[in-house]
């Protein structure tokens, strides 16, 4: 069946569902819910059941770098700053020495048991260097997996911002195939333009979103989601232009957006959540549609000898030499080691090398694909077991509230404090977003000239207006009066009925 104008939504909205009902079910079985919507889409492809024909890898890359930029952005609003600034130092470097010696050492070893280049070898191996964003994200947070100390901040940081070094690491290498007169010193200056612009850009241009979605005044709450999406594509296309790397800009933008107080930040987090749940069904049904099932068949061993050495030799090395200089104990080098999933990032950025048209592409798309199944299937099925083998997880009950799901989550609030606003304090005439509120704590209402008001964000609080604070501790209302700049003298307190 070949994709037409007609059946496009049809096919694409059934495949849809049909992903949907299957993720559903998939944990009972132990089946990383992203394998399946890689197998529902070779399903549906032109050697599996539903015979439909795919065979354009610009489109699919296309999908594959817009999608990329929603999981990305809905990882890095996820990204709590406290939480990471502990482990900034470990992600940075599993992100970065990390993926370069991951690359070095699986290209190395694919030179040695085949008939490719050096390049061509180093090629693929930065191509599978990094992990899988989107693998790591829905994994840890679909199987909610309690680890102990610092370990999920790790895996979720070193997820989010290794992908740029695997492009830049991956287009360095394309290049140095396309023309081997050149030697690895003559791309070492695009690459460090690359990261040194995509994080400075990165940077500004979270300062820049955060302003424009706090003084902008929109009528409704639906338009600020829709207002981040056209600063993300904005700050992921700006940087490309400038030479920079426009994943880790997204990356780093949406890290500094979600650690600020923003208009609508719930209704923003929430709309990116099923975003980006929606971005990697889309991105692996078309991957799956891409693939020829029966093309990998004859690189099945070569493609199991990879994947083996991937992940029991290159990846535990390069996270072994990469944490040397920190204190951790070894079984949790061994478990970051584990959670290094190959998924949808690999297959994509294995795009690249078919749209230059190089000898090997097909050959090394095939093989990258196999690699990816192989990593979802063997560590993405078993993280949940390997944590108890080496005791680096808690039981569910122990698990403490990410900052985020405090953010969104919904406690009764048994404590209501009303708070009336002096025409002298430093709370008059600002905006609500920028009082720094507690996040435990919400205004739900304002007496106003004896009228009472539903405050969001962009409200302005006046003088003599009286706030009605809920919150479900005590020990909150020190950092409400804080945030207010006021004394404890001026407000009325009461407890809502049970």
């Amino acid at each position: 069946m070949n994709i037409t104008i007609e059946n496009i939504i049809l096919i694409g909205s059934v495949l849809l569902l049909i992903s949907i009902l299957a993720g559903k079910t998939s944990y009972r079985f132990g089946i990383p819910t992203l394998l399946l919507f890689l197998t529902i889409g070779m399903l549906a492809g032109s050697d599996g059941i539903g015979g439909i024909y795919f065979d354009n890898p610009k489109i699919a890359q296309f999908v594959g770098v817009v999608s990329l930029n929603f999981i990305l952005f809905s990882g890095g609003l996820d990204t709590n700053w406290q939480s990471v600034k502990p482990v900034l130092k470990e992600g940075i470097m599993l992100s970065t020495i990390g993926v370069l010696l991951t690359a070095v050492g699986l290209g190395y070893f694919v030179y040695l048991i085949t008939d490719f280049s050096i390049y061509e070898s180093l090629l693929l191996g930065a191509i599978v260097s990094s992990t899988d964003a989107a693998a790591v994200f829905s994994i840890l947070r679909g199987k909610n997996l309690a680890l102990k100390k610092n370990l999920r901040p790790t895996l979720e940081l070193e997820s989010g911002s290794n992908d740029p070094m695997a492009y830049v690491l991956t287009i360095a290498f394309l290049t140095l195939v396309q023309f081997p007169e050149r030697n690895i010193l003559s791309v070492l200056p695009m690459f460090f333009l690359q990261m040194t612009l995509g994080g400075a850009a990165g940077f500004l241009f979270g300062k820049l979103s955060k302003i424009i979605i706090n003084r902008i005044q929109l009528d409704f709450e639906g338009l600020y989601p829709v207002l981040t999406i056209a600063l993300m594509f904005i700050t992921f296309s700006a940087t490309n232009f400038i030479g920079g790397n426009g994943f880790l800009a997204i990356y780093i933008c949406s890290v500094y957006l979600g650690n600020q107080n923003l208009i609508h930040k719930k209704t923003i987090m929430r709309m990116f959540d099923g975003l980006a749940w929606l971005m990697q069904i889309v991105l692996f049904l078309t991957l799956g549609l891409l693939v020829f099932p029966t093309q990998i068949v004859p690189f099945i061993g070569i493609g199991l000898l990879i994947s083996l050495f991937l992940i029991f030799v290159a990846r535990p090395l390069a996270v072994m030499f990469s944490l040397l200089p920190f204190r951790m104990k070894l079984r949790r080098r061994f478990y970051i080691s584990w959670v290094g999933l190959r998924g949808a990032v690999p297959i994509v950025f294995a795009t690249y090398p078919l749209l230059a048209g190089i000898d090997k592409a097909s050959i090394i798309f095939n093989i990258v694909f196999f690699v990816s199944i192989t990593s979802v299937l063997i560590q993405g099925s078993t993280l949940s077991i390997v944590a108890k083998w080496l005791h680096v997880g808690l039981p569910e009950k122990a698990k403490p509230l990410s900052p985020t799901d405090e953010l969104l989550s919904e406690h009764p609030k048994a404590i209501m404090k009303e708070i009336t606003i002096s025409g002298s304090c430093p709370a008059t005439g600002e905006k609500i977003v920028n009082l720094n509120f507690p996040k435990k704590a919400i205004i739900a209402m304002i007496k106003r000239n004896g009228n009472y008001l539903t405050p969001n964000g962009s409200t302005i609080i006046e003088a003599n207006d009286t706030l009605v604070v809920l919150t479900d501790k005590p020990e909150i209302l020190d950092k409400v009066y804080a945030s207010l700049s006021i004394s404890k003298t001026v407000e009325k307190t009461g407890e809502l009925a049970e």
